[in-house]
C-alpha cells in the first residue's frame, strides 16, 4: 500500500509518497506562503500531493490516503482545524477542503504527534506499543503513542506536553499560562539562561563564542561552551536538564511508556545531553524498583513528519 504524507510548517510544505513499512519513495517541498487565505495554502498542497505521486510514478488510485501534519490542534472527528498559530488559521475545514482536490480519505493530526507516531513505526521507538515523542525545538512539541496508535486526547489537544505547568508562577509562557514545561526546556529557555547568567559572567566563553552579542546565543554556542567545561555554561546546560529530566518524570508517572524519544534542534547535542538526562531521570523515579521507560534520541529526523503524517491511513 502506498500514503501520501504531509508536512505543513509556517515556511514551507513537504509531501512525500510513503510505503506501509515507512519508507519514503519521493519527496518535494513548495512555499507555504502563509498570509494568503487557507484556501489558496490547501490547493497548494493538493498540487504537491500529486506531484510527488508522478515523481513516484504511482497513480492516484494506489493511494490508500492522505495523512498531514500542521502545527496546531486537529479535530479529527470533524475534519476541522480549529486553531494553527504558525498559519493564522481558526476553524479551517482542512480535510473538506482538501478533498474538492483529491477524492481520497485524509486525516490530520497535530505535527509532533505525527513525529511520535512515525519514530514508533519506523524510527528509534518501532516494535514498541507506547511511547512518548518530545520536541526541544524553540518551544516544546508532544507526540504520544498508546496501542500503537497517536494520541491527542478526547479534544484533539492530548499531545501538547509543552504546556504541562513545570512551575507555579513560573516564567510567563507565550500561551498565557506561567510555569509551562517548554518554558524551561526548549532552546529559547536555554538562550534566556545564558544570557541572564553572562550579566554576572561575563568572562564565560560563551561571551567569546557570541562575538560578545548576547544576542547572537543560540543553544548550540550554550551546549559547545558547556562541553568545553565552561562554568557558566555547564550551569546553565545543569538547570536545562534539570528541568527536562522533572517534565520527563511526570510523563513517566502519568503515562508509563516503554520509551521516551527525545527530538527536535537541541537533540543534536546527542549523547552529551541524553546521558545526562538519563542521570537526572533517575532519582525522581517514583517506583524504584520497577523498570520505567528508556530514554533515547530520535532518528528520523525532518522526514519524520511525512513518515508519521503518511501512516495515519493506517489506522
Amino acid at each position: 500500500m502506498k500514503y501520501i504524507g504531509v508536512d505543513v510548517g509556517g515556511t514551507s510544505v513537504k509531501a512525500g509518497v510513503v510505503d506501509e513499512a515507512g519508507h519514503i519513495l519521493v519527496k518535494g517541498s513548495t512555499p507555504t506562503l502563509a498570509k494568503r487565505s487557507y484556501e489558496w495554502v490547501i490547493q497548494d498542497i493538493a498540487d504537491l500531493c500529486l506531484r510527488v505521486a508522478r515523481q513516484a510514478d504511482v497513480p492516484m488510485e494506489e493511494i490508500e490516503s492522505i495523512g498531514v501534519g500542521v502545527p496546531g490542534i486537529c479535530d479529527m472527528k470533524t475534519g476541522i482545524i480549529p486553531f494553527c498559530t504558525n498559519l493564522g488559521w481558526h476553524d479551517v475545514p482542512f480535510v473538506s477542503e482538501l478533498q474538492k482536490h483529491i477524492d481520497k480519505p485524509v486525516w490530520v493530526e497535530n505535527d509532533a504527534t505525527v513525529a511520535g507516531y512515525a519514530e514508533s513505526i519506523a524510527g528509534v521507538s518501532a516494535g514498541t506499543q507506547s511511547s512518548v515523542f518530545i520536541t526541544l525545538g524553540t518551544g516544546v512539541g508532544g507526540g504520544i503513542v498508546i496501542n500503537g496508535k497517536p494520541y491527542s486526547g478526547a479534544h484533539g489537544i492530548g499531545s501538547e506536553i509543552g504546556h504541562m505547568i513545570l512551575k507555579m508562577d513560573g516564567e510567563p509562557c507565550t500561551c498565557g499560562n506561567y510555569g509551562c514545561f517548554e518554558r524551561y526546556a526548549s532552546a529559547t529557555a536555554i538562550i534566556r539562561e545564558a544570557r541572564r547568567a553572562l550579566k554576572s559572567h561575563p568572562e564565560s566563553l560563551i561571551t567569546e563564542a557570541c562575538g560578545g552579542d548576547p544576542d547572537s546565543i543560540n543553544a548550540k554556542i550554550v551546549i559547545d561552551c558547556a562541553k568545553a567545561g565552561d562554568a557558566t555554561a555547564m550551569e546553565v546546560f545543569s538547570e536545562y536538564v534539570r528541568a527536562l529530566a522533572l517534565g520527563i518524570v511526570t510523563l513517566i508517572n502519568a503515562i508509563d511508556p516503554e520509551v521516551i524519544v527525545l527530538g527536535g534542534g537541541v537533540s543534536v547535542a546527542g549523547d552529551f545531553l541524553l546521558d545526562a538526562v538519563r542521570e537526572a531521570v533517575k532519582p525522581h523515579v517514583f517506583y524504584k524498583g520497577l523498570p520505567y521507560a528508556d530514554i533515547r534520541l530520535a532518528k528520523l529526523g525532518a522526514d519524520a513528519g511525512i513518515i508519521g503524517a503518511a501512516l495515519l491511513g493506517r489506522r
